[in-house]
């Protein structure tokens, strides 16, 4: 453990000298991005309705073949959306083994994220339900005259400004964790088929039907929670959760509970992307995904190089 304090340590302190002009930076206080103020002619300022300070950061595995684009780190994609309702954030994660066949992983993860970023902007919208963003996403997906073809996990949070409530639909092994007073309050649980093998949305080529696993949008793990100001939520791809251990996790995340300047949350992110980039290329670190190996009887060790990305943020009420 003292390795991976002076590891956190030396991580922090470089992404702090030079890597911050890389990054992406957003509250997502409201639909444009821009930061809700009260009038200036009111006497009593209106108090803000509960709402996230929200980040952004992650690495493609292969840099060289995969170029920055909004939205993406490798066949990773992200989204955050903001209504009068709700504020929104999800990730997912494209599935690999379909470049083998010529197929883009990247292309089906990010449908379904762009997807759910504008049906949240529908009239049809629940804040309550995020398994429908998922679910239209994938209906879409389905019914496109060219076929996007692949397979994907993913995770959805929705802050419903009403209640202060957050509700999550989560398929397969990317994730979230809820951090309070130092402590995880409550988190996701990856569904898996078996090792290695998480369940996911797909649309497989003709004919490869049978051989593929697809999940449906309802087989999605939900929940649903109360949330306090000062509450850091981190939503992930498993690039994250299988490199970075949770005390390590949390050890980054306490630090920016009831932080609201989003320069510092970006600091942050910046640290657990980094951390979880260079975990993931140890070969002599026992990470969490090596431990997963072993439990499986598989001898492994080191890290699972994959893209990583990273959405952070803390609630403010």
């Amino acid at each position: 453990m003292h390795s991976l304090n002076w590891t956190s340590r030396v991580i922090s302190r470089a992404l702090r000298s030079s890597f911050s002009t890389l990054l992406e930076t957003a509250t997502n206080r409201t639909g444009n991005g821009s930061v809700k103020s009260s009038s200036s002619r009111s006497p009593t300022p209106t108090p803000q309705r509960p709402h996230f300070v929200s980040v952004v950061c992650g690495f493609a595995k292969d840099n060289l073949r995969h170029k920055y684009k909004p939205g993406k780190y490798g066949e990773d994609s992200w989204f955050k959306a903001s209504t009068e309702q709700a504020d929104v954030m999800g990730v997912a994660d494209g599935v690999g083994g379909w470049r083998s066949y010529g197929i883009d992983p990247g292309e089906f993860s990010s449908f379904l994220m762009r997807t759910c970023e504008r049906l949240v902007h529908c009239s049809h919208f629940n804040p309550q339900r995020p398994v429908n963003l998922l679910a239209y996403s994938y209906c879409e997906l389905m019914e496109q005259k060219k076929p996007i073809l692949g397979s994907s996990t993913a995770c959805v949070l929705i802050l419903n400004r009403e209640t202060s409530t957050v509700h999550t639909a989560n398929i397969g092994d990317s994730g979230f964790i809820v951090v309070r007073q130092g402590e995880v309050v409550h988190k996701s649980e990856e569904q898996q088929h078996y090792f290695n093998t998480p369940f996911q949305l797909s649309l497989p080529p003709p004919g490869h039907g049978p051989n593929v696993l697809s999940d449906s949008p309802e087989s999605a793990d939900t929940m649903s929670f109360p949330v306090e100001d000062g509450d850091v939520i981190l939503i992930a791809t498993d690039g994250v959760f299988d490199n970075v251990p949770e005390a390590l996790m949390l050890q980054v995340l306490r630090e920016v509970e009831g932080e609201r300047d989003p320069v510092k949350l970006q600091m942050t992110a910046n640290t657990l992307a980094l951390m979880a980039r260079t975990l993931s290329l140890n070969s002599e670190f026992l990470s969490p995904f090596a431990l997963s190996a072993r439990r499986n009887n598989i001898q492994a060790r080191g890290g699972k190089p994959d893209d990583i990305t990273v959405v952070l943020a803390t609630v403010a009420i």
